[in-house]
């Protein structure tokens, strides 16, 4: 007799389409992780390469590192004010040198013969107002002079006439005697006070022509000082007490007008500038204070100015000593020490490392079990030996701090041990 016929349950159709859509579920799961784990680019770094530090809740000392040289306060610089060729050098670099003394000599013939051709054109116009001016006072004297005569002439005519009325009246005298003195002294009557406006107004055109006169006289005896004074200028004087410096000059050399020649460092004093990280640019201001180290103790400084200008990705500052200025220092002298830009305060922080310049705290590789990871951060303030992080890691976790030349286009790094 015929027997019925039971299938396993594995080979039931409901079961094996069941099975199917599992492998071909876990197929699809094997590709994605396959195709995550393509997608995200590795390198392989030995463990002891890279430098690691860890996050920590900490203070954050907001300062910035200081490598300044010491510098001059003051500069005095010595340059050609005519220039020729050097005659005799008086003076070298490294000498201290008093006010006024010579420090060269030039010879300069086409210079000379110019300052003798204008020194005569300025005499011969100089000669020439003082004589006009002396034609004024003449004038002046004359017409001073013609003004009595004409009074002494009207007294003398008025006492011949009151005599000759006396006598013509006795008929002693003839009328033409009597006429005539009469006629002379009206004549002289009219004639004074002609003369005495003519007087007036010769007398108010000088008053007004001599200042004149003075303030040109005056203008050219200036002239001719500064005529003089290009002579002068041949020989080289130092305008001010201090070290020489910076000249090497021989004799027989060719110097132009306007050739810087050497400076002078008079004893003012020291400064020092620094160059800082373009960084902080917006952050450093004059007056904030810090310290550098001379002979292993720390001097006070104070910042005084702030060039805005970036050079080279850095920024000049000139900082002042505060107190007394330091024994001892040297022009160029190197000094290292900090700036203070803000108060010590609780932070989350970060070891600063040479991976900032590759990142700018963008981004860091925080280090797992035996790989570190790529992860976007957040930071705030810097300092040569502190990051504030505000964003993206955790007290207690590592980072690689050292350069990141080899993980910029990477995801991760395998770290491996020898």
């Amino acid at each position: 007799m015929d027997r019925r016929i039971v299938l396993p349950w594995w080979r039931r159709r409901r079961t094996v389409i069941a099975a199917g859509a599992a492998a071909a579920m876990l197929a699809l799961g094997g590709l994605g992780v396959a195709a995550l784990g393509a997608s995200k680019s590795a390198v392989r770094v030995p463990v002891q390469n890279v430098t690691i530090a860890a996050v920590e809740r900490g203070v954050f000392h907001d300062f910035v590192v200081l490598r300044a040289t010491a510098q001059p306060k003051d500069v005095i610089y010595l340059d050609a004010l005519e220039g020729g060729q050097v005659q005799q050098v008086m003076a070298q670099a490294g000498d201290m040198l008093a006010v006024g003394q010579p420090v060269l000599r030039f010879r300069n013939t086409e210079l000379e013969l110019d300052v003798l051709d204008r020194e005569g054109r300025l005499v011969e116009s100089i000669t020439q107002l003082q004589t006009y001016e002396k034609q004024l006072e003449d004038a002046r004297v004359a017409n001073e002079k013609a003004a009595a005569q004409i009074e002494y002439d009207i007294t003398r005519l008025q006492r011949t006439a009151e005599r000759r009325d006396a006598l013509m009246s006795k008929g002693y005298v003839t009328k033409d005697l009597y006429e005539q003195v009469h006629d002379e002294l009206d004549h002289d009557r009219r004639l004074l006070p002609l003369q005495t406006s003519s007087n007036a107004q010769q007398d108010a055109l000088r008053r007004r022509q001599i200042p004149q006169i003075q303030n040109e006289l005056a203008t050219l005896q200036e002239s001719l000082k500064v005529t003089r004074a290009k002579l002068d200028s041949l020989v080289v004087r130092g305008p001010v007490a201090g070290r020489l410096t910076d000249m090497d000059i021989k004799v027989g050399e060719i110097r132009n007008r306007g050739q810087r020649l050497g400076q002078i460092v008079p004893d003012t004093g020291f400064k020092l500038q620094a160059q800082i990280d373009e960084y902080y640019l917006e952050r450093v201001r004059p007056g904030q204070t810090g310290v550098v180290t001379i002979d292993g103790r720390e001097v006070p400084v104070k910042v005084t100015r702030v060039d805005p200008q970036v050079k080279n990705a850095t920024f000049q500052v000139d900082i002042a000593f505060e107190g007394a200025m330091p024994r001892g220092l040297l022009p160029g002298q190197a000094l290292e020490g900090r700036l203070t830009l803000g108060g010590d305060q609780p932070a989350l922080v970060l070891p600063a490392g040479p991976f900032l310049e590759r990142t700018g705290g963008d981004w860091v590789m925080v280090v797992g079990v035996a790989h570190a990871d790529r992860r976007r951060i957040r930071i705030g303030r810097r300092s040569a030996e502190q990051v504030e992080v505000l964003g993206g890691l955790k007290p207690g976790e590592r980072v690689i701090t050292s350069d990141y030349a080899a993980f910029e286009k990477v995801d991760r790094v395998d770290l491996a041990k020898k």
